[in-house]
């Protein structure tokens, strides 16, 4: 009795090889891949804008009635193109007089030159003291300066004459005009008084990218500028709004001489052919500025059914 007992303790509390099987956990699969190792571009992405290299408001240097207009608003122009025209009457009119008063004065100096020739030849025979020939040197040099005179007044009348036409100083995109036809027109050469603004005109080719760059950005590239050197180290890539890579470039060529204290950045500058751009002046466009250092990248290829990857830069 006391064997049997004995075996059935035994047999009740030796453990169970099929329980112990199944406790454990089945082998999961494991996929592995060799890492893939690029190059690439270090960029610092920015907000930027397009602005026009030169812009200029229109406004007259003389004043009257505006009698033509030559442009239609919005329109291209060339330099030189004539744009408004200012009644010249009254300055044609000032420039006769001023032609007038040059003849006057020319004759002047032809009667001074004969009556001095008399005085010196009487003052050789002494018929005339040195009193009279002094006097009459004296004429003579009066009236050649009142000649000059006379020429500057003439081209001061020109000079009027010809600001009665207002022409484009350089080629690009004309804005909406500010006056119409039978407008009065005030104007100043010096910009001593109030002048009338008569339209606006901005260049198209080429543009600037204007863009502002955060302290830590400007030192990191300042560092690898200062470190590589060459025309790499002044490219900027363009992207436009409805573009998702940067496929246009422009080169930096103006970086502000201090940061601005309230935003803590620094202003910069690229210019870009409008062609390139295809834009117009104030349009906000995404830039970078791409590093001159070019980073090592190493990733892990994963499959699709793996919810995990590693990357790091070397």
């Amino acid at each position: 009795m006391a064997a049997l007992v004995a075996l059935f303790a035994y047999l009740g509390f030796a453990p169970r090889k099929g329980d112990q099987a199944a406790a454990l956990p089945s082998p999961l699969p494991v996929t592995v891949s060799q890492p893939l190792q690029r190059e690439v571009d270090a960029r610092v992405g920015f907000l930027g804008q397009f602005s026009a290299i030169d812009r200029v408001e229109l406004r007259a240097q003389v004043g009257g009635i505006l009698t033509e207009l030559h442009f239609k608003d919005g329109q291209i122009v060339h330099k030189g193109d004539l744009l408004f025209v200012i009644d010249p009457r009254p300055y044609e009119i000032r420039l006769a007089q001023a032609q007038a008063a040059l003849v006057t004065a020319t004759a002047r100096v032809a009667l001074a030159s004969n009556q001095l020739t008399r005085a010196q030849s009487l003052k050789r025979n002494e018929f005339a003291t040195q009193e009279t020939v002094d006097q009459r040197t004296n004429d003579q040099d009066a009236s050649r300066a009142a000649v000059e005179d006379a020429k500057a007044r003439v081209r001061d009348a020109e000079l009027d004459l010809e600001y009665c036409r207002v022409r484009a100083p350089f080629t690009g995109r004309i804005g909406a005009r500010q006056v119409s036809i039978g407008s009065l027109i005030a104007g100043s050469r010096a910009a001593t008084s109030p002048t009338t603004l008569l339209t606006t005109l901005v260049s198209l080719d080429p543009l600037y990218l204007d863009f502002d760059m955060s302290e830590s950005d400007f030192l990191t590239f300042s560092r690898e500028r200062a470190r590589v050197g060459g025309p790499l180290a002044n490219k900027v890539a363009i992207s436009l709004s409805d573009e998702n890579r940067f496929a246009r470039e422009g080169t930096l060529d103006f970086i502000d001489n201090a940061l601005d204290r309230s935003s803590g950045t620094i202003h910069a500058r690229a210019p870009c052919l409008t062609r390139i751009c295809s834009w117009r002046p104030a349009s906000s466009r995404g830039c970078g500025l791409r590093s001159p250092r070019r980073r090592r990248f190493i990733s892990c290829r994963t499959p699709p059914s793996c919810s995990t990857s590693r990357s790091g830069w070397s």
